[in-house]
């Protein structure tokens, strides 16, 4: 666990994503969750040895499988977009791991069975601020760019801001639920006067640099330019899967993360297209090639 800023903490050696903890007077504010149950028994021991207040909060920024399959293991209250609600409505109980296909880090891990999903208890439309100190307080806000329940998490007192996955350095975004025009729009609040002097905590990843920012943006444009290629074409969908070794370009792809980032890539670039430039033309009425 890393102190990156007073009573404010990172952790990154679990599997899936950086996990946060915020140990404030009233209690630990939790972000997202590690989804193995072995990882959640060793986070839980580890924030008893915060102290601070006995209240728990969870916070979940967004609703992907990786941050979300361990929150009913941490037992507490949790926090997330309203649009999580209908996300896990539409979830099975069931987890087919080995039928995943998606690039997640869930999938490739030893889970099966049953799930229950721990919907939020308090949601949100655009902002929350969440008053747990009496001296500075946890602003929640909506930032649909990578997932349509996507949120960060503000600390203005300290200037730290948990983005989720709007920041994947060093890796392939996931992209199946995405809009990369907001995405991007989101990537230059980051950059802009607001968050100058913040500390950017990558959801997969830890602590992330301005430069990062910098190379996200330029990877979405560059992913922006060629699906609408492909578009313009009137490719079908499946020729998405010519995109994945260019966008794999310029990623250090080792033998262990080799599949998973090419099926992210694959199936994220399918869905996409899909959604934002196949169904558009079949709504108006063209046909694809």
């Amino acid at each position: 666990m890393q102190e990156i800023a007073p009573r404010v903490y990172i952790e990154t050696s679990y599997a899936g994503v950086t996990l946060g903890a915020i140990n404030w007077s009233h209690g630990l504010i939790l972000i997202d969750a590690p989804f193995r149950p072995e990882d959640a028994r060793s986070w839980r021991s580890a924030l008893l040895n915060l102290g601070g207040g006995v209240d728990r909060m969870l916070v979940n920024l967004d609703g992907h499988f990786d941050r979300t399959l361990g929150s009913r293991l941490l037992d507490c209250t949790v926090i997330g977009h309203e649009k999580l609600v209908q996300i896990f409505r539409s979830r099975p109980v069931t987890l087919k791991a080995q039928m995943a296909e998606t690039g997640s880090e869930w999938e490739v891990q030893p889970i099966s069975g049953s799930v229950r999903w721990q919907p939020p208890e308090i949601t949100f439309t655009d902002r929350l601020q969440v008053h747990w100190d009496e001296q500075q307080s946890l602003i929640l806000e909506a930032h649909f760019g990578p997932n349509p329940a996507a949120i960060w998490a503000v600390i203005p007192g300290e200037k730290v801001v948990f983005v989720g996955d709007a920041l994947t350095p060093h890796q392939p975004p996931f992209l199946a639920n995405a809009n990369l025009p907001l995405w991007l729009e989101s990537l230059q609040l980051l950059l802009s006067d607001k968050y100058r002097e913040y500390i950017f905590v990558s959801g997969r990843g830890g602590l992330a640099t301005a430069a990062e920012v910098h190379w996200q943006i330029r990877y979405l444009e560059k992913t922006q330019q060629l699906l609408e290629e492909l578009a313009a074409s009137h490719a079908g969908a499946e020729e998405t899967e010519k995109l994945v070794k260019p966008l794999l370009a310029g990623i250090e792809v080792t033998p262990e993360n080799q599949m998973i980032y090419r099926q992210r890539l694959s199936f994220g670039l399918k869905q996409y297209y899909t959604r934002h430039y196949a169904s558009a033309r079949s709504e108006s009425g063209e046909s694809s090639a």
